[in-house]
């Protein structure tokens, strides 16, 4: 294939892309942008496949069918439950493949340098060794958290800030060494050393974040795994994937600095780490008895709803856990044909990975004009009659608002106890990934419906 097909391929694939970002700004066109995403990413491959690569084809090829083999079997297997630590341990594999990429590059023996372009191709290699051992280490202890395979708890180490400071200059300084060395074809222990580094590092600053950041970390493990792919392409003077990487690597991060915003977080103190565990005590952060709860059985949730004219549902990662979200969308089909006004309220940070929530609630087809964020919702709630909160914590944790020594202190929180009842489903009492007792479970106008999700909802749906 001619080099100018391939350019003009590659930037066919380019515009593909963005439209794809685009359209996965909104639910209502989501679809369209994955559509976009996919095809571009097609375009992309073929051209590559057609017109870069001119050996190794059985390699290549074998490659290409194991790979999509896994990626197909993942997709039909994986439960929606299931996507961040999914989305997680996918990103360990771009940062593992910028590793392989980076030694493959720097013992290559067909690529010659001289000069200047010696030192920007080995500051390529190192830096792109470097973002990818980080993002594979990091994704994969995230992956861990996410799955319950890694202790949810913030690991706080003493001086670890230092610890931290004391890895990047580490980091820094064989770098410099490796270029030194690597103009007379030396530098490999300085490479392998950075990369153990790197690895460490990646280690430990997931494992400072408690779980109340989880969201946070996944987005901006996201950023990672895009700027790993840039530099890459920069060792592959592959245009495309230098792109396609800024592309990834610069939503990630805006998306990463939306979600701290929502959380009333700054991005440094999220890699600083230590905010949520995920412990499930029942009273942690609770120094006092904080009165009686309500509870509620499922008949009289019914009236409630049946007598009802505005219903707000707040769904969080206890929805997921239950995949209760058919249920939700046959209650609240059944209220809108009674004439009830039923609207969603999204938190931002709500599940566990960003728009988790909304992946849900549009797999189960609940419309997308019901469906609002915090911020557009927020001040309807003196006139909602009942708030249905369904295994969601922190983000209706009215503390957050009043108690400055919260370890949630200052996080904007979907105001649900200024409507006249909030029905909440959980299990138990135990308390959400921050680790603090949620006071809106003792309110007066507050009704408790313990017990599964899943199972709540279904008599519920029953008793309508």
């Amino acid at each position: 294939m001619p080099a100018g097909i391939v350019t003009v391929a590659y930037i066919g694939a380019t515009i593909l892309f963005i439209l794809a970002l685009g359209g996965l700004s909104n639910p209502e066109t989501a679809r369209r942008g994955n559509l976009y995403g996919m095809t571009g990413m097609g375009i992309a491959l073929v051209a590559t496949i057609v017109g870069v690569v001119n050996a190794n084809y059985a390699l290549l090829i074998g490659g290409v069918a194991i790979g999509g083999s896994i990626g197909l079997l993942l997709a039909r297997r994986v439960q929606m439950t299931q996507m961040p630590e999914l989305v997680a341990i996918l990103h360990s594999l771009v940062g593992l493949a910028a590793v392989f990429v980076g030694f493959a590059s720097f013992t290559d023996p067909n690529l010659h340098f001289v000069g200047v372009e010696q030192t920007i191709h080995d500051i390529e290699i190192y830096l792109g060794i470097l973002i990818g051992a980080v993002t594979f280490s990091g994704s994969v202890i995230a992956f861990g958290k996410l799955s319950g395979k890694v202790t949810g708890n913030p690991l706080i180490l003493p001086s670890r800030h230092w610890f931290n400071l004391g890895l990047l200059l580490l980091s820094i300084w064989f770098g410099a060494e490796f270029v030194e060395k690597s103009a007379a074809g030396e530098g490999m222990t300085e490479l392998l050393v950075m990369t153990g580094i790197a690895l460490v590092f990646g280690i430990h600053m997931v494992m400072a974040i408690g779980g109340a950041d989880m969201p946070v970390v996944v987005s901006m493990l996201n950023s990672y795994s895009g700027w790993a792919a840039s530099a890459t392409g920069f060792m592959l003077s592959n245009d495309l994937l230098i792109v396609t990487g800024a592309l990834v690597g610069s939503s990630g991060a805006i998306l990463s600095y939306i979600m701290c915003r929502a959380m009333n977080r700054r991005f440094l103190a999220v890699i600083a780490g230590g905010f949520g565990t995920t412990s499930g005590t029942a009273a942690s952060g609770a120094g006092e008895d904080q009165g009686e709860v309500l509870p509620i059985d499922a008949i009289e949730t019914a009236e409630l709803l049946k007598n009802a004219k505005e219903v707000m549902i707040i769904p969080g990662y206890g929805m997921a856990v239950a995949q209760a979200q058919h249920i939700v969308h046959d209650i609240t089909r059944k209220l809108r044909d009674s004439g009830v006004n039923v609207r969603f309220g999204i938190h931002p940070v709500a599940g566990r990975m960003p728009g988790h929530m909304n992946v849900l609630l549009a797999e189960a087809k609940v419309p997308y004009d019901i469906v609002f964020e915090m911020d557009e919702i927020n001040d309807d709630f003196p006139d909602v009659d009942v708030s249905i909160v369904i295994g969601a914590n922190d983000i209706v944790n009215p503390s957050a608002l009043t108690d400055p020594n919260s370890p949630i202190a200052g996080m904007p929180v979907l105001e649900c106890w200024k409507g006249e009842s909030t029905i909440v489903l959980k299990r138990s009492m135990a308390t959400g990934y921050a680790g603090v007792q949620n006071p809106l479970f003792f309110l007066d106008n507050t009704r408790m419906l313990f017990g599964d999700a899943k199972a709540s909802l279904d008599a519920v749906l029953s008793s309508l």
